[in-house]
């Protein structure tokens, strides 16, 4: 409650702003544009110390140019200029930005004027993919607009280095871990393959905030990272990749560190938990103490969804004459209910889009007959921002172990489900289920359009070496040598296929060698993995005060793992 002073930290915090969603959509397409710059312009007007966010700044794994341009535009107008910046950085910064070829801070950069550094991870959106390793923030970052952290290069365990800042007397450990595959980093914890280094000397005097881009809540055994996994010295955690907004710290009381979870910006699905009203984080920290502000976001579009289970109704049953009549009449009411709730909402909020997002979720179990959701859509095509999904028709099933919505599979399971349903005859022989599955989720997820190409050249390329070395030279011998199952790829290696494929067109391109190959694809096996070389580094840079333009050497360099 203390008015702010040399000692206290402010830090604006923010996730999942997903930059570019729907962007060509006629009434959404500047959404995520516009709360980016609200969320920027609060950082200015509140003069934050630095902008920490927690992943998925982009939605799209290879941004549009107008999307880029759009953020690179707002980042150089409200993160660029002349106001001192009254902290200082004491780690070793080779470390802490580790994928550049400038590793150090942006606002030390004598070629740059940075009066509010912005530091973020990647999400699972932005992600780095591809032969080289990089993603949309590794452009921001070579040109010195953003300082990305918390990438970890290694297949085998990750070390967590925190970037160490000290305003005053207040000592600041940020921690960071982008986006990688829960299952992966789920096991990685469990085999003790995960640790956050901390200074030697001094450590109770650190305030250890801790920002990560996982499943929060559990979707599988280990398809989420539970909060007992992470280190009972953290103070703060920053929780990126859930959409829901619970920004006010929650106390865990095993570990003893509080959880805040800003959410998204933007509603990229309607979903009960996009409809939570969106906020935004001012963090104050001093010593070991903190504070966090609420800032509601006025530029988001306003969402309202309610469910109705026709079976529940009283003044009509399934058997009822025209009945689809009366559910339509009862829809339009909902509707029209929601609409009258936004508008009255709406009032005195200029910034507010005036066309809402509204979703009505009927059940129809029992009898009841869907009716003509376009014709009803018309009917609001003037009032609300999505009027082509405002009715969703669901039924519950009678199984309860059969609830999974097929939207929420992923690719490689929907791969998987058409090659135990298909015949025997167009199984696979060479490439396994698993690897096919992968090969294809990088081509759709991420637009790698020679995934699928490169992990069959491979294979062929390893089978024509198996059979040269068996001395197979019949076709007969070549069939029964498939059939045996001897030149399948195992589940263990086909994940490095395609990566080793790529590592093997590197070689006689124009790429260099030593590029960091770790890609996606690779990182979700832990054998058979192909070694990688280490990253290639740029001078050493420590940390300085703000006082001149040259850079010095950091005070602490020095971790205890």
């Amino acid at each position: 409650s203390s008015p702010d002073d040399e000692d206290t930290f402010k830090i604006l915090i923010a996730t999942d702003i997903h930059l570019g969603y729907l962007e060509k959509d006629a009434i959404r397409g500047n959404d995520s544009f516009n709360t980016l710059d609200e969320i920027l312009k609060c950082a200015k007007t509140n003069q934050v110390d630095f902008i920490l966010l927690g992943g998925d700044l982009f939605h799209e794994n290879k941004p549009s140019r107008r999307c880029l341009h759009s953020c690179i535009t707002m980042l150089r107008r409200y993160c660029m200029g002349d106001t001192p910046i009254n902290f200082n950085i004491l780690s070793d910064q080779t470390v802490n930005f580790n994928t550049t070829q400038f590793p150090w801070v942006n606002y030390q950069d004598e070629n740059l004027n940075i009066s509010i550094p912005a530091f973020s991870i990647h999400g699972n959106h932005d992600d780095p993919t591809g032969a080289e390793g990089l993603c949309a923030l590794d452009l921001l970052s070579a040109s010195g607009l953003v300082n990305h952290f918390g990438h970890s290069q290694s297949v085998e365990r990750i070390e967590i280095s925190p970037i160490l800042m000290q305003k005053g007397n207040t000592k600041l450990a940020l921690f960071g871990l982008g986006s990688i595959p829960d299952e992966r980093l789920y096991r990685m914890f469990v085999n003790n393959q995960v640790t956050m280094l901390r200074p030697k000397e001094d450590q109770d005097e650190w305030f250890n905030l801790f920002t990560i881009h996982q499943n929060r809540s559990k979707h599988g055994p280990t398809n989420y990272i539970p909060e007992q996994f992470l280190d009972e010295f953290i103070d703060l955690v920053v929780w990126g990749h859930e959409h829901e907004c619970l920004i006010a710290p929650t106390r865990n009381e095993q570990q003893l560190f509080y959880v805040t979870q800003p959410g998204s910006s933007v509603a990229t699905s309607l979903s009960p938990g996009e409809a939570a009203k969106k906020h935004i984080g001012l963090l104050r920290v001093k010593g070991r103490k903190m504070n966090l502000q609420k800032i509601p976001l006025k530029t988001v579009r306003q969402f309202f969804i309610q469910d109705v289970v026709l079976d529940d109704q009283d003044h009509f049953t399934a058997d009822t004459p025209q009945v689809t009549k009366k559910v339509e009449d009862l829809c339009y009411a909902k509707v029209t209910e929601m609409l009258d709730e936004a508008e009255r909402e709406r009032l005195g909020c200029p910034l507010t889009p005036e066309k809402p997002l509204i979703r009505l979720r009927v059940d129809y179990t029992g009898g009841f007959d869907t009716f003509n959701t376009s014709r009803f859509s018309q009917k609001f095509v003037d009032r609300v921002a999505n009027p082509k999904d405002i009715i969703h028709f669901l039924r519950r099933r009678e199984q309860k172990g059969d609830i999974k919505a097929v939207e929420g599979l992923r690719v490689e399971d929907l791969v998987k489900q058409y090659f135990e349903a298909t015949e025997q005859t167009v199984q696979l022989s060479l490439l396994t289920e698993h690897g096919m599955g992968k090969a294809i989720q990088e081509f759709v997820d991420k637009d790698e359009k020679d995934a699928i190409e490169e992990l069959i050249t491979y294979q062929l390329e390893k089978t024509q070496r198996h059979l040269e070395a068996r001395g197979v030279i019949t076709e007969q011998d070549i069939d029964t040598e498939v059939r045996a199952g001897s030149c399948m790829i195992s589940r263990a290696k086909d994940v490095n296929a395609i990566n080793r494929a790529k590592a093997h067109r590197l070689e006689h391109g124009n790429v260099p060698v030593d590029s960091d190959i770790s890609n996606e694809l690779a990182l979700d096996s832990d054998e058979g993995s192909a070694p990688f070389a280490p990253p290639t580094r740029g001078r050493g840079r420590g940390g300085r005060g703000r006082g001149g333009r040259g850079r010095g050497r950091g005070e602490l360099s020095y971790y205890l793992s």
